[in-house]
């Protein structure tokens, strides 16, 4: 549809420089305006309907249109709508807030530290490993190391710790002291006749490797996600995290668990950290957290790093850090009356409940003639389509995409594969019809290639 001169659509591409576009296109081509939502779906500025398959970007666990949200919001706003957690100042919010997730950590954490999104919590963990080397005195060990294909946020420290190439060019990135290594998608990086056992002691082998090439004493941490999301919602095979997990401990290297995805309830526990058996020392949380009705994140660091950081906060006479809006209390209230949604209404229970139909139909996707595999765990997945001649890689998967929005489905393209991870609170009828979609889509893209 030909945008019109004047249209809300018209001043947006005269005013707003979109994140992950091509600024271009949208010049040409406009973008999708939504205008509100509710449950599991949302409309756009012409009144269509759209199953949200992506929970917007991985984040509306209970859903849009949430009035205990809103509600929490325009009490916390009328009480006390800012204030700081500078200077030894505090709030109610924040405070409580920091006590349910502490209370609610999957393993023994010692302190909450809030940021305002998933970008700025992986930057601050960056910068805390930092600050307890110099602490511990062991100024050289700085070195991260994350994943090819991981996702970390885009400022400067988080976007070099993640592992996508189009999150670098032209950014110059990653930063000095930032490395990479193997990725744990087993049919892609798996050696000829290697078993998934074999590969991933191989991947703990490589991570190994990695380490003793820089010097066990100049690596301070290591970050990976349980599941990948933005790399292309990648499981990672049997046993690949406990042979991980041992080679972090043997050399003394923290591990940040970036769970602002997989964190409360998406792949069917509390935290991913429960569902894979992770002991990190750092838990990065986003997203879910508040189910983006507000913009907050947070860090639960255990004792191993807390105390090292609080000792040097007195050496030098302050830890140094902190945003303006971090701990906001709307923010924070909105996201106590989030987790209490999701715990009163046992939405991990549902994600339980539902996986096996979500997963079995996204299985069953894989046979056909356009799909080369299926991915997923809990209510989070991707099907990633077959390399095809005269179309280059990442070219399929945003034409199927546009196909799939037709017919009222929102997904996401990660190159060639498409993601879904719905609201928590899709039924099972509706996870039919996501599927559907799918399934029509996909017949609707084969008869569009063949003709």
């Amino acid at each position: 549809m030909p945008v019109q001169p004047n249209s809300i659509e018209a001043r947006d591409k005269a005013y707003q420089l979109h994140s992950y576009t091509n600024a271009r296109a949208l010049e040409r081509d406009g973008s999708l305006v939504i205008d509100r939502g509710e449950g599991v779906y949302v409309y756009d500025n012409n009144g269509r309907k759209y199953i949200e398959a992506m929970a917007g970007l991985w984040s509306v666990a209970v859903g849009f249109g949430e009035n205990r949200l809103v509600e929490a919001a325009a009490r916390q706003m009328a009480k006390l709508p800012y204030y700081h957690t500078f200077t030894a100042r505090s709030h109610g919010p924040s405070i409580e807030l920091a006590e349910k997730l502490i209370q609610m950590a999957p393993v023994p954490m010692s302190k909450a530290y809030f940021t305002n999104s998933g970008s700025e919590a992986n930057d601050t963990a960056m910068k805390m490993v930092w600050y307890r080397s110099n602490a511990l005195g062991k100024p050289e060990k700085k070195k991260i190391i994350s994943r090819v294909k991981g996702y970390h946020g885009v400022t400067i420290a988080s976007a070099s710790l993640t592992g996508l190439p189009n999150n670098h060019r032209s950014f110059d990135l990653p930063l000095p002291g930032v490395f990479h290594t193997t990725c744990p998608h087993y049919r892609v990086y798996k050696a000829e006749g290697e078993t998934e056992a074999a590969f991933a002691a191989r991947c703990a082998k490589d991570l190994e490797d990695l380490i003793l090439k820089e010097g066990p004493e100049t690596v301070a941490a290591f970050i990976g996600e349980p599941v990948m999301g933005a790399g292309g919602v990648i499981v990672p095979p049997a046993g690949y995290w406990e042979a991980i997990q041992k080679v972090l401990k043997k050399y003394d290297v923290l591990f940040i668990a970036d769970e602002v995805i997989c964190g409360f309830g998406r792949t069917g526990r509390m935290f991913a950290t429960e569902t894979f058996s992770l002991e990190p020392d750092i838990i990065t949380l986003s997203k879910q957290i508040s189910s983006s009705y507000q913009p907050i994140s947070a860090l639960l660091i255990n004792e191993k790093v807390y105390g090292p950081l609080a000792d040097e906060s007195a050496k030098i006479g302050t830890f140094g850090h902190g945003v303006t809006a971090a701990g906001h209390p709307v923010a924070a209230a909105v996201a106590l009356e989030n987790i209490a949604i999701i715990e009163e209404r046992d939405l991990v229970g549902n994600v339980r409940a539902l996986a096996p139909k979500f997963q079995s139909r996204l299985k069953a996707l894989e046979s056909h003639p356009l799909a080369v595999e299926a991915r997923g765990i809990g209510l989070i997945g991707a099907l990633e389509l077959k390399p095809r001649d005269g179309f280059a890689a990442g070219q399929l998967g945003p034409k199927l995409l546009a196909i799939m929005m037709e017919k009222g489905l929102i997904s996401r393209a990660i190159g060639d594969s498409l993601a879904l991870c719905p609201p928590m609170i899709i039924d099972e009828a509706q996870v039919d019809t996501v599927f559907d979609i799918f399934e029509a889509s996909l017949e609707a893209f084969q008869k569009q290639l063949a003709a």
